[in-house]
């Protein structure tokens, strides 16, 4: 699946009971998808085989044929269509069970909007990361290419090997890199090539989950666990069961979870909050950072015995300036896939514009390469000829688009507001780390503490709202 517009995405809405069905479809058409309904399975099957759907919203409890009978159709006919299951408190265990059958995910009545609109912009940000490995399946054995990572350099040649050998294998794994340079994309390349292939990979920002609500969200809870919690609910480690669950900025955990993923990583066993049941867990870990963890070790906000378990085989991620001989086949992939998602075809990339990005430093490394050349395409000129002036300003000197080359900044004749610049530039951060705490705390040269004071401050919080 390409990376659609919202307009362009287009859902399917199953449920038997007319208003419940009709609401989903009106939430959801004002959030811009495109959106179908079906009263049963029978008509959601006919539907999806005339049509073409990027993902399946269904309810559990239908009569003649349930939301888990219809996932395991669609799985049969069309298996990688996600389908998301709507499900009542007390069949949270039948809900678990279906995403161990391929569910994508599933929500628990009664929901709101935003959580639904974050479920399903969540199952389809992933199906696009599936589709990207998808489509490079198999090719461990390409040079140049390895689930969606392209280099030709020796560091990409090494790191496509410990790849290689690492799939067939189910130690943990700690990836390290800086923010933008894939790691991910390796963890999903690491999955997709090994045993647990037919398993669940769930993935997780540490750093995005509030501290409050980080055991529930790992270890689950039981109905009435604390207040609130009206639902039980499958923790990460639950829902990975049988599969690979990926921590990214694990340096974000609590101090206290930490010894939790301990227990989990030497025993096998999660329990829920409000729960005195332990429940075996077959789990792989790979988890990933862009923070120097040996540092955190040393301030005592992250555990050296955990740090040893998960960094059986650690990873490092090279930034983009550290292997600038890829940047060309980079660059080539990007505008080749933007080219045809924004119908912008027979685009030609000057040789200057080449030269500039050479020795750009890309501090957003790949993540920044492909926004670049995304923003080139959408606004091509008539000639179609993308040259230097098309550059977004951080790549042309003097264009104002960064930071003085002596570190300092040009005060206005008429002063400035402080707070306001001070927002203004949290916003900016926040933006660049999609809502991710520490990178952008990193990028504001000020601690992860200081940064979550001044979100609040300004009152951010109620902007870039942790995933959940």
């Amino acid at each position: 699946m390409s990376r659609k517009s919202r307009s362009a995405t287009h859902l399917l809405v199953v449920d038997d009971e007319g208003h419940q069905r009709e609401m989903l479809a009106s939430l959801l058409g004002r959030a811009g998808y495109q959106v179908s309904t079906a009263v049963n399975g029978e008509e959601a099957l006919a539907q999806v085989n005339a049509g073409e759907f990027d993902l399946v919203l269904t309810d559990q409890r239908m009569p003649v044929m349930d939301g888990i009978q219809l996932l395991e159709r669609l799985q049969a006919d069309c298996g990688n269509l996600p389908v998301v299951l709507m499900t009542a408190y007390g069949s949270v265990s039948s809900a678990v069970q279906a995403m161990k059958y391929g569910a994508a995910d599933y929500l628990t009545k009664p929901f709101d909007k935003d959580e639904l609109i974050v479920v399903v912009e969540k199952v389809l940000r992933h199906r696009r990361l599936e589709d990207e490995v998808a489509q490079l399946h198999g090719v461990l054995q390409d040079r140049f290419r390895v689930g969606g990572i392209i280099g030709s350099s020796p560091p990409m040649q090494d790191l496509f090997n410990m790849i290689q050998r690492l799939a067939s294998t189910d130690v943990p794994v700690l990836i390290e890199g800086e923010s933008g340079t894939g790691k991910e994309l390796v963890a999903r390349a690491i999955h997709q090539e090994g045993t647990r292939a037919s398993g669940p990979f769930i993935a997780t920002n540490c750093a995005a989950i509030p501290e409050s609500l980080m055991e529930s969200e790992f270890f689950g809870h039981d109905r009435g666990a604390f207040t609130g919690a009206e639902n039980s609910r499958a923790g990460f480690f639950e829902q990975a069961d049988g599969g690979t669950l990926f921590l990214d900025e694990v340096g974000a955990m609590r101090i206290d979870l930490q010894a939790k993923l301990l227990r989990v990583l030497q025993d096998k066993v999660v329990q829920r909050l409000g729960s005195t049941v332990a429940k075996q867990v077959n789990v792989r870990i790979l988890a990933a950072t862009c923070e120097d963890l040996g540092e955190a070790i040393r301030n005592k906000t992250f555990r050296d015995d955990l740090y040893y378990r998960l960094s059986v085989v650690p990873v490092r991620l090279p930034p983009l300036r550290e292997r600038t001989e890829d940047i060309p086949l980079l660059v080539e992939h990007f505008l080749g896939r933007a080219s045809s998602r924004f119908g912008r075809d027979d685009l030609a990339l000057m040789p200057e514009v080449m030269d500039r990005m050479m020795v750009h430093p890309w501090p957003g490394n790949v993540r920044e390469l492909e926004n670049c050349i995304e923003r080139m395409v959408l606004m091509a000129p008539a000639d179609r000829r993308l040259s230097v002036k098309d550059l977004p300003p951080a790549l042309v000197p003097g264009s104002g688009g960064g930071a003085r080359g002596d570190g300092e900044f040009s005060l206005p004749a008429g002063g400035v507001n402080l707070q306001e610049l001070e927002e203004k530039l949290i916003r900016q951060a926040l933006t660049r780390t999609r809502g991710a705490l520490r990178p952008a705390a990193s990028l504001l040269g000020i601690s992860y503490k200081t940064l979550q004071y001044r979100i609040k401050k300004y009152g951010l919080d109620r902007i870039f709202v942790p995933e959940k």
